[in-house]
């Protein structure tokens, strides 16, 4: 019975952060895998992330091949391979159907300084150390070049992702993106690198953000000592709201559950918090419709 109702729970979910490949990190699955276990679990979406290119030619070659049931979605993900914060990149992305844009990831200054220690998003092979990117100036205010790309973002009512950047990186951010007219504002694993604690979630959400948190944290070899439990997932929720949390698998990874195995993980737990069937709906699928605009 409960397996039965996390399926059917499953039925028009929206992953907006599925980590298949090719790539040259270890995946556990491809994209074409991912697009049929999607489909088999009647998900109405994917949204196809990597970390050192965007998927959007991909994406639409598999749109014409696959003629799939579910929707392909994809972005923009502003590191070091794709010439860091490129606006050409943007355009080209844009012009391929992404509809959305990260901020620096892996390249990100923050994120190099959290793995200095633990090598985080290992590639299969060396490669060549990543330049740290910041959109803040020596004084703390935004960098032009960003600037630039907020107001390409807001003209095509494209999502803004925080990416991997600080907390503190993120007020500005956010800040002159809704000044220059960005409606759609995400923030990837806000309390994973990023250091949001459970106030500036509230805040995010108060200024309209959504959060995602990822089913790997909960799912996958991170939790494999119990690090991450329900009770904190539970907080995290209460603190931004059933209406501004997304649930996303942010998996594909080698060695952890395929996305649509860690989605159900998740919404299991959300059962077992005392969330109701349409507070979950919402958080799998409903908040990242209206986030993407397929609402």
């Amino acid at each position: 019975m409960r397996e039965e109702l996390i399926g059917k729970l499953l039925i028009g979910a929206i992953d907006l952060h599925c980590h298949s490949g090719p790539s040259v990190m270890p995946r556990r699955l491809n994209h074409v895998e991912a697009i049929r276990q999607a489909e088999a679990a009647g998900l109405r979406a994917i949204l196809f992330k990597d970390h050192y290119y965007s998927v959007s030619p991909v994406a639409e070659l598999l749109k014409e091949t696959l003629s799939p049931k579910i929707e392909l979605l994809t972005g923009v993900p502003l590191n070091n391979t794709v010439g860091g914060l490129n606006p050409y990149a943007v355009e080209h992305g844009f012009k391929l159907n992404a509809r959305l844009v990260w901020m620096p990831t892996f390249s990100a200054a923050n994120h190099i300084r959290h793995s200095h220690r633990k090598n985080y998003l290992a590639t299969k092979e060396a490669m060549l150390k990543p330049k740290g990117l910041t959109v803040v100036n020596d004084t703390g205010g935004l960098l032009d070049e960003v600037k630039f790309i907020l107001d390409q973002i807001a003209r095509q009512d494209a999502v803004l992702s925080a990416g991997h950047l600080h907390i503190s990186e993120i007020w500005p951010l956010f800040e002159e993106a809704k000044a220059r007219g960005v409606k759609r504002l995400l923030v990837n694993h806000p309390t994973f690198l990023i250091g949001a604690s459970p106030s500036d979630i509230a805040e995010l959400a108060s200024m309209g953000a959504m959060l995602e948190h990822s089913c790997c944290m909960w799912a996958g070899v991170q939790n494999k000592n119990g690090k991450y439990t329900a009770q904190e997932l539970g907080a995290l929720i209460k603190a931004g709201g059933v209406d501004n949390t997304i649930i996303g698998s942010d998996l594909g990874q080698e060695g952890n559950p395929a996305p649509v195995a860690g989605l159900r993980y998740v919404i299991g737990m959300c059962l077992d918090l005392g969330y109701g069937e349409a507070d979950i709906r919402k958080m799998v699928g409903g908040n990242a419709a209206r986030l993407v605009g397929l609402i």
